[in-house]
This record gives structure tokens, C-alpha cells and sequence, in this order.
């Protein structure tokens, strides 16, 4: 008997932990699996912040309950923070910190979409998106940037997609998957067609903003009628290495703070009281540890970039920021490997797992079935290995 909800029948499974799950399988097994599958820093949460946390629990004064949306100095150092290096004028009171960004962006779906209302999405996409949506009984409309745009969908594109029953847009600069950032003409461009349509929330996911090669981020909300209507969601997983802490955040118009307030209050209650404190002091303390880890990423992505360039049949571009690359691999569609037929870009991470011993994701989760998703958040050594055993496995398919 199946008594699920068909909410839960119809929502897909996240292909990045199906595909992470199916590696440790592997390794448990004893093989040796290099898993490029993740988006999960490599390096260890630096020291400071470890030594914030445990400040905080020798303190003995954060055993209880915080506020749901938040330690008010932690959210008056994200006020500061969004001030002084995006331009962003959100007030303490209108930050949400929750269990991590993923959190965050359900609480905002939950809080703004009524049954049938629809979301703009920006594809390649993370692979959550329409998953929330569609769990907030919303739509997701998709518009896509294809490799030869650096996987940027266009001003046109949003504005034919922008219907009466549009609610919100969302993207995520730097992307992921596909590492591309939004320059700020670009940004420009997409507030021009925003501007015509007051009603539409707009969703700024800038999570991976301390990976970003192009120079100065841009937060749409700077500019000009943008503020009042954006969520800016951020967090500290990827520029701080806190992936385990899950403690994302929001600055966002002070009726949908309170509204996200309002629904967490209901589903988990507050962000772990420690985890906060070892935001604080990511925030408040000053250390080089980000910056430093930006530059490893910045060497792996030439590395990186250079492998894949000598596989033929690969198309490749140069991210511009984040930690993946997002290779069309439909070249090899159609082709055998192993006596079995090569249809589809799933097909293609299953037999790199097999054959080559690297996990990597498909690109049909993130919204685009020709290319597949590598996550270079790994060391130089494993990055030459899976990527010379991809190219080894890559030209037996015939």
C-alpha cells in the first residue's frame, strides 16, 4: 500500500546526492571512486571560525532556543556585510538566517506562491529550484542560455516568458552549474524588463559571490527600483567551507522577512545556536582564509579547463566563477560503449562511473540534457586523475 502524498510522488530525488550516494556505494565496496559530483568545498572550515564555535559553547550561554529568525548581532553583521560589499541596504530586521540557502529559498516560495502562480527560472538551474516551486504548488517556467552564451538566458527570453500569472524570477550568479556570472549590464538589462512589472519578486541566489573571477560581484538589488522587491539569498557554505554548519540567510523586503520568519517558525524553529555563532565569527573576524581558497579554485579552473580542452568531443567553456565546469558531452550521443548505447547524458555519468571511476552529475537535473556537471572543488592530484581517466574511458566510445 502507498500512502504517500502526490507531492512527494511527483518530486524528483536531488540528482546530486542520488548520484554522491552511488559513489560511497562504491567505496564502501573498496573501489576508489573520485567523486566530482558535489558541490562541496574540499577545504576544511578554517580554525578561527572552529575556535568562534567553541568560544561559544564554553560560554555556556547558547544551550536555548534562539530567535527563529536569527541572533540579532549576527543578523546586524549580515546588515553590515551586505552594506559594505554588495550596496545592499536591508536592515537586521529583514534578514532571515535559516538551515542553510536551500531552507531560505523554500520558506520564500512557500511564503509568496499560491497554487498555479508562476516562477521564472533561469536554466541551467540548481536542481532545487523547481523542485521548490513545484512543492509550493507553483510553476516553474524555464528559459535557457545555451554553451555559445555562456549558459545566459537573454532580457528578450525573460520577457517572453513573464506572463499575468508570473509571481517570481530566480537565478543564481555566480551559477550553479554552470559557473556563469552575471555582469552588470547584463543585470541592467534583466531589471529594464523587471521594471515594467512591479508585482514579480525577484530571487537573487548569490551564494558562491566569494568565487567569482570577473572582478566585482553585482546584486541586482543595487540597482535602480530593484531593492524593495529582491530577496538576496547567501549564505556561508561555499565561500567560508561551512557546507556542514547549514546556515543560509536572506535580506529581503520586510513583508516577505516576516512571512519567511512566519513559515520557519512552523517547520524547524531556529538555525542551530552554535552554527550562528560560528557565522559571527566568519563575519566579524579578519582572516585571508576566503581569499585564499578563491585563488585555489581560480589555479584548478585553468587546470582544469586545460584537460578537458584535449578531449575531443567535449565542448567546453571558461566559467566565470563558482567551482564547475558544464561540458556538452552530446557529441557521444548515439555512439557504444561497453556494447551498450551512450542516449543520453545519464547514461554517460554512468558509464564514467564504471568505467572511469568518477562520479559527475547530468546535466538534464540542472535544466539542460546535453552536458553534464563537474565539480573541480577537489584536489589538484584527484582533478588530473579523474580527468585523464575520463579522457582514457571517453575515446573507447565508438
Amino acid at each position: 500500500m502507498d500512502l504517500r502524498s502526490d507531492r512527494i510522488k511527483n518530486m524528483k530525488e536531488s540528482a546530486t546526492l542520488a548520484m554522491a550516494a552511488k559513489a560511497r556505494e562504491l567505496k564502501q565496496q573498496g573501489i576508489n571512486v573520485i567523486s566530482l559530483s558535489l558541490g562541496e568545498p574540499d577545504f576544511k572550515t578554517p580554525n578561527y571560525i572552529n575556535e568562534g564555535a567553541k568560544k561559544a559553547i564554553d560560554s555556556g550561554k547558547y544551550f536555548s532556543y534562539p530567535p527563529v529568525n536569527g541572533y540579532l548581532d549576527l543578523r546586524e553583521a549580515i546588515s553590515k556585510k551586505f552594506k559594505d560589499e554588495n550596496g545592499l541596504n536591508y536592515g537586521p530586521d529583514q534578514i532571515v538566517l535559516s538551515n542553510g540557502a536551500k531552507q531560505s529559498i523554500a520558506n520564500i516560495f512557500l511564503a509568496i506562491l499560491n497554487p498555479g502562480d508562476e516562477v521564472v527560472v533561469y536554466a541551467p538551474y540548481w536542481v532545487t529550484y523547481p523542485a521548490l516551486v513545484e512543492l509550493a504548488e507553483g510553476k516553474a517556467v524555464v528559459i535557457k542560455g545555451g554553451i555559445e552564451d555562456d549558459f545566459k538566458a537573454t532580457a528578450q527570453q525573460l520577457k517572453e516568458a513573464i506572463t499575468p500569472k508570473t509571481k517570481a524570477v530566480i537565478f543564481s550568479s555566480p551559477c550553479n552549474p554552470t559557473g556563469s556570472v552575471f555582469l552588470k549590464d547584463e543585470l541592467e538589462a534583466m531589471a529594464d524588463v523587471l521594471r515594467d512589472h512591479p508585482e514579480i519578486v525577484i530571487i537573487a541566489d548569490e551564494i558562491y559571490e566569494k568565487i567569482n573571477f570577473t572582478g566585482d560581484h553585482a546584486s541586482i538589488g543595487t540597482l535602480e527600483g530593484m531593492q524593495d522587491r529582491t530577496v538576496t539569498v547567501n549564505g556561508f557554505s561555499k565561500g567560508y567551507a561551512m557546507t556542514g554548519w547549514r546556515v543560509g540567510y536572506i535580506g529581503a523586503p520586510l513583508w516577505l522577512a516576516k512571512a519567511a520568519n512566519k513559515i520557519q517558525g512552523q517547520l524547524t524553529s531556529a538555525n542551530c545556536s552554535i552554527a550562528q555563532r560560528a557565522a559571527y565569527t566568519a563575519l566579524t573576524e579578519a582572516s585571508d582564509s576566503t581569499e585564499k581558497m578563491a585563488e585555489a579554485y581560480h589555479k584548478r579552473r585553468t587546470l582544469v579547463y586545460d584537460l578537458l580542452k584535449e578531449i575531443p568531443g567535449l565542448e567546453v567553456n571558461m566559467p566565470g566563477g563558482a567551482f564547475y565546469f558544464f561540458p556538452n558531452v552530446s557529441n557521444f550521443f548515439g555512439k557504444t560503449a561497453n556494447g551498450s548505447v551512450i542516449n543520453n547524458a545519464e547514461d554517460l555519468c554512468m558509464y564514467l562511473l564504471d568505467e572511469a571511476k568518477v562520479s559527475l552529475v547530468t546535466g538534464d537535473a540542472f535544466g539542460d540534457p546535453e552536458c553534464i556537471r563537474l565539480s573541480y572543488a577537489a584536489s589538484e592530484e584527484e582533478l588530473k586523475t579523474a580527468i585523464s581517466s575520463m579522457k582514457s574511458a571517453l575515446a573507447k566510445i565508438s
